[in-house]
């Protein structure tokens, strides 16, 4: 089956038609046979909510092709359009709807709120922005995002002499004080909580007096793949950006460049589906895969084979193939791992819904970093599987599992994207579960439900 486009009813994140479900939940579809499906994914969050700050930034108009139109990318554009920025829609030819033409704010302005929603990028990659703007900026967010840790980035604004009023909880909500300009200079930070503190500095740090050096001190840096993502998009629009040792950025004072940019497909939403042709024993296909990428979804072509995939790939369309089920045991040969993931954190979720249908144990560790994205989705995900008769041990940084016949039951997705896809990756082999929120996936996916179905027809 060809899903080339999706095809079902636009929903439009940039208003209120977020889709509903009934009281019942979502009811996972399961899959009746070996699936066989090939589809393109919508373009990527990270690097379309870091191309809008970086045009945003900019010295002249930038065009985005193909972007993500998704929750978390509104909220950054509704979030950029409060501090002065422009954006016009531009007709596009990615399937999922149009492109955009950012229009840079002569002088940025505050003396607004920003809406965070629960996306990290935006409450951890706007507030160095607002810091450049005239006038204060109040940034709050979903209820779910005065949980997740902000303390390091109010913190390194106060070392680079920003006035932030956060009335000393370190969390949402808070108020960056902008007078137009940021010095600058040299700040360390403990980033090990989140790599986007990182990230949120380097991309505004260009248009600091001084530039900025940016030394992390502390635990194990988690999800660097996303820095090196930043680096590469700071450097594409001129930006100098020097790594010369692990942990210590320099980023010079100067232009950001205006730049057309094509947004990769988002392959760390490509991830459920890959997986789906290991849970049924059959073979699913991502057209679009760009040849390099600093995504971190590009590491499923290593990661997949560790549990029993073969992996094919045509030029820019890569195919997972599943073993072929086992009837004797209803299984489809999963193979259990033991993983050490710290960069990997976004795809963690749906891997652990293939340990959870593996025939072998598995740990997955290095990952406690995940605790603090959307929810804590460590202890999420050891409450769902063992809610359906899995056998997991939460463990620090990860968790064990152990194989157990699993049953039907409810599916907690905890407003995380992440959390509901995973229901739906565990539902094809398991009849009967019903994921509660499964709109919380336009969060990145809006399309999800819909791909996902047709992917089994």
């Amino acid at each position: 089956m060809q899903i080339s486009r999706y095809s079902a009813p636009e929903f439009d994140p940039y208003g209120d038609d977020r889709p509903e479900e009934g009281d019942g939940g979502w009811a996972a579809p399961v899959a009746t046979g070996p699936v066989d499906a090939a589809l393109a994914v919508p373009g990527s969050k990270s690097l379309t909510n870091r191309e809008l700050v970086l045009a945003a930034l900019a010295d002249g108009p930038s065009l985005l092709r193909a972007p993500l139109h998704s929750r978390d990318t509104a909220l950054m554009i509704e979030g950029l359009r409060a501090l002065g920025t422009g954006f016009e829609r531009v007709p596009g030819s990615g399937g999922f709807g149009e492109d955009l033409r950012v229009l840079p704010a002569e002088e940025l302005t505050g003396s607004t709120t920003v809406d965070t929603g629960l996306a990290g990028t935006v409450m951890r990659f706007l507030p160095p922005v607002a810091a450049l703007g005239l006038g204060p900026t109040t940034f709050d967010g979903d209820e779910g995002a005065r949980r997740r840790p902000m303390a390091t980035m109010i913190r390194a604004l106060r070392q680079l002499g920003v006035d932030v009023d956060d009335d000393r909880r370190g969390t949402l909500p808070f108020t960056v004080h902008g007078t137009g300009t940021v010095a600058g200079g040299e700040i360390e930070i403990d980033a090990s909580e989140s790599s986007q503190f990182v990230s949120g500095l380097l991309l505004s740090a260009p248009r600091f007096e001084a530039g900025l050096t940016l030394v992390h001190r502390g635990d194990e840096l988690p999800s660097e793949p996303h820095i090196e993502m930043t680096i590469a998009t700071l450097r594409s629009r001129g930006v100098h950006v020097e790594s010369e040792a692990h942990g210590h950025w320099h980023v010079a004072p100067g232009p950001i460049r205006a730049l057309d940019v094509d947004i990769e497909p988002d392959l760390s939403n490509a991830a459920p589906f890959l997986c789906a042709a290991l849970v049924t024993g059959g073979a699913v296909t991502i057209t679009g895969w760009p040849a390099s990428t600093t995504q971190v979804g590009d590491r499923l072509l290593e990661l997949l084979p560790l549990f029993g995939a073969r992996i094919e790939r045509d030029g820019g369309r890569v195919t997972v193939h599943g073993a072929e089920p086992d009837p004797s045991r209803g299984t489809p040969g999963i193979r259990g791992v033991d993983l050490a993931l710290p960069e990997g954190g976004e795809l963690v979720p749906n891997l652990v819904a293939l340990a959870a249908l593996a025939d072998e144990p598995s740990r997955i560790t290095g990952i406690g970093h995940i605790r603090h994205h959307e929810t804590d989705r460590i202890a999420a995900l050891a409450a769902e599987l063992t809610g359906l008769g899995a056998h997991v041990r939460e463990l620090e940084d990860g968790l064990e599992i152990e194989p157990a016949p699993l049953h039907g039951g409810p599916w907690r997705a905890y407003a995380d994207h992440r959390m509901a896809t995973t229901g739906a990756i565990v539902g094809l082999a398991v009849p009967g579960v019903v994921v509660d929120d499964i709109a919380t996936t336009a969060k990145t996916l809006p399309q999800f439900p819909e791909l996902w179905e047709a992917m089994l027809r």
